[in-house]
């Protein structure tokens, strides 16, 4: 009973830090540096691998197509490769729908690739060594808290010129402030909340940083035991 009465003690103190760091800036940091620890333009890519990141649509994958179509405007003889798993013989698969995206923003079919095969961060590395020169200039696309790992495998795996680009949210430059009153309703014996977006918005952000933060530490901490970073 104590042990167990011991672990209930550790996992509220647990949570009770998480919530005040949240108040903090310190997870947005954290995950900043995530995103940017490994993050670098040094060559003229040519080839760019889009990490897919779940289904599609979806929140990741969609930002992530966002960015890749700037990039391979920026870079047009640039080979643009799909590191998703899937059939690619199937329109409706996601490779193909994330395909459709690209195209859809702009970029040629021919210049589109997909490598379907690999089924995490270390696969796709060495499955994208089957298309890709390993002296040849390479940009990863993916979300910040996948960015360091993603860099790290791929060195690994024995790429030499591995180019970053992070796929940062964009927070909303609106005033989202009002003034609760205003707004009719009830009038509780709580405080008014409209002026306060660190309340409404950032604290609830911070929190779902710090569960990324978690999880990808727990990540990088496996693949360096692994030898795979």
């Amino acid at each position: 009973m104590r042990l167990l009465r011991n672990f209930f003690l550790l996992i509220g103190f647990f949570f009770f830090l998480c919530v005040v760091l949240a108040f903090t800036e310190q997870p947005y940091w954290v995950y900043h540096w995530l995103g940017t620890s490994k993050s670098e333009l040094k060559w003229e890519p040519r080839h760019i691998i889009l990490l897919g990141g779940g289904g599609m649509p979806s929140e990741s994958n969609l930002i992530r197509c966002w960015y890749a179509q700037r990039a391979a405007k920026s870079f047009p003889n640039t080979k643009l490769i799909i590191a998703m798993p899937g059939l690619t013989e199937d329109s409706l698969s996601t490779p193909n729908r994330i395909k459709a995206e690209l195209v859809a923003g702009g970029i040629p079919h021919k210049r589109i690739g997909f490598e379907p095969l690999g089924t995490n961060t270390r696969s796709q590395a060495l499955e994208c060594m089957r298309q890709v020169k390993m002296q040849a200039p390479i940009l990863l696309v993916t979300s910040p808290e996948h960015m360091r790992r993603a860099v790290l495998s791929f060195k690994k795996a024995g790429f030499t010129k591995i180019n970053a680009l992070p796929a940062f949210e964009n927070a909303s430059e609106a005033d989202l402030s009002f003034t609760d009153d205003e707004l009719g309703g009830n009038a509780p014996l709580i405080p008014d909340v409209g002026e306060s977006t660190n309340m409404r918005y950032q604290v609830w952000n911070h929190l779902k940083y710090e569960i990324l933060i978690a999880r990808e530490l727990v990540a990088l901490s496996y693949y360096k035991l692994r030898g795979w970073i």
